[in-house]
């Protein structure tokens, strides 16, 4: 009997009956592989299926104790992981090619093998010279970590369920694993799925945490369907420019604990080390105020930061304007312009506008929407917003100013790194800090005022 298959899109996942050079799912091109089709369900009788058992139902109310955790020691991976990983859990790692993924896990391992734990690090595209290579240079070659090179899914669950189940298994990556009981090549759908299910099932039965590290897309996502991201119980993305020197750790999905949690790291001739106070990081040097620049006070999960963001207004030669942002929604500053214009009378849709945030990080929450006006005023009039202000706020369509969460928050954390002044919405609940003047806003017209204000006082000054 002829062996039935089936086209599948490596990028998102969707199947189909034949083959076309592009996606209807998802639009990418080039993108469908023909794969072999798994057994259907029922039998060729038309049989249905085996006659299951009941399971017994409980209610919502009980006793149900905390999960225990693997704490690695290495404080901002143990945050983003909530507290530490959970035996028996699989968590899916991914960041781009040369981030410091591999890294991390290495010094993660490191420090629990001196501790007395089992683990064991799987390399599939690297040789066990090559890690251990690694290892010298970060001063770690003195752990106890039992390494392997496999790509063979059988071969690493037999290996690793000799002896004593590990503590933790690094698998690092999925994309060079494969089954032998699929006919497709390693880094496919078909591969991905059986891979990451077999492993996840070996951590569920051996208490073992796994620890699946993945490659991503040109648009930052994790290679593969979506279909492996809903199969573990984590999913962590390692952040950062190359050119930067700092990398952030950021947790999307965590079924044991907090999701949008962020770890910071800095990467040096000794590996990754932690980095205690981001916010004197991302909040950049305040010697010299320059116009164009403000102090967001943002929020990442349950860690107040303070930011720097960037903003360059200069006449555009062109017809058409640029709009260049980095670290920010594209779509959000042009929002920010349209309300200047159509309801503050800001003329500054005829210039070209460059928006960056400072150290690397990517700021999501709409709370930077005052931050970003104001460092746009600044730079238009050449206005410097004075130093020590911290400003957070969203701002509607209609040009009001809206509160944003965790005002309280933000606030202290701008009080402990010594900021004097806080520009926010007025409609903000929040109790007074000393030393910290808090400066409300009602509408958009109230920051170009405000802005106007310091114009004045600085010509004056000068």
């Amino acid at each position: 009997m002829a062996k039935s298959s089936v086209f599948v899109c490596q990028n998102c996942g969707s199947t189909s009956s034949k083959w076309a050079g592009r996606c209807d799912a998802c639009g990418a091109w080039n993108s469908i592989v023909e794969e072999q089709a798994s057994a259907p369900l029922s039998g060729a009788k038309g049989s249905g299926l085996p006659k299951g058992r009941a399971t017994r139902l409980v209610g919502l109310r009980g006793e149900t104790p905390a999960p225990p955790r693997i704490v690695t020691g290495i404080a901002e991976l143990d945050r983003v992981a909530g507290g530490g990983f959970v035996p028996g859990s699989g968590v899916l790692i991914g960041g781009d090619p040369g981030i410091g993924k591999s890294t991390l896990l290495l010094q993660a391992l490191a420090a629990l093998a001196r501790k007395g734990e089992r683990v064991v690090y799987i390399s599939g595209e690297e040789a066990i010279a090559q890690v251990r290579l690694r290892a010298q240079r970060l001063a770690l070659d003195d752990a106890p970590v039992l390494l392997a090179a496999e790509t063979n899914v059988s071969d690493i669950i037999a290996t690793l369920s000799e002896d004593k189940p590990p503590t933790i298994a690094v698998i690092d990556s999925i994309q060079t694993l494969w089954a032998p009981s699929i006919e497709a090549a390693p880094g496919t759908v078909s591969q991905l799925k059986a891979g990451s299910e077999a492993l996840i099932r070996f951590a569920k039965q051996k208490g073992t945490a796994v620890l699946l590290v993945g490659h991503v897309t040109k648009d930052g996502q994790i290679a593969g369907p979506k279909v492996v991201e809903h199969m573990v119980d984590a999913v962590l993305y390692f952040e950062g420019d190359r050119g930067h020197q700092f990398r952030i750790l950021r947790a999307v999905k965590n079924r044991f604990g907090p999701t949008d949690e962020i770890g910071v790291f800095e990467m040096s001739d000794g590996g990754l080390a932690e980095v205690t106070n981001p916010s004197r990081l991302f909040m950049g040097s305040s010697e010299r105020p320059t116009p164009g620049t403000a102090v967001f006070a943002g929020m990442e999960g349950t860690r107040p930061l303070l930011i720097e963001v960037q903003a360059l207004v200069s006449p555009s030669p062109l017809g058409t304007p640029r709009r260049t942002t980095v670290g920010w929604d594209s779509n959000r500053l042009a929002m920010i312009l349209a309300v200047l214009e159509a309801r503050a009378g800001v003329q500054i849709g005829q210039n070209d506008v460059y928006l960056n945030v400072a150290g690397g990080l990517k700021v999501r929450e709409p709370a930077a929407d005052l931050a970003v006006a104001a460092a746009l005023l600044s730079s238009l009039t050449g206005t410097v917003i004075p130093p020590g202000t911290a400003v957070f706020g969203e701002i509607a369509l209609s040009g009001a100013v809206r509160p944003v969460g965790q005002t309280e928050a933000r606030l202290k954390e701008a009080q402990k790194l010594g900021l004097k002044e806080a520009v926010i919405a007025a409609a903000a609940e929040h109790e007074g800090l000393r030393g910290l003047k808090v400066k409300p806003m009602e509408t958009i017209m109230d920051l170009v005022a405000w802005s106007a204000a310091q114009d004045r006082g600085q010509r004056r000054i000068a």
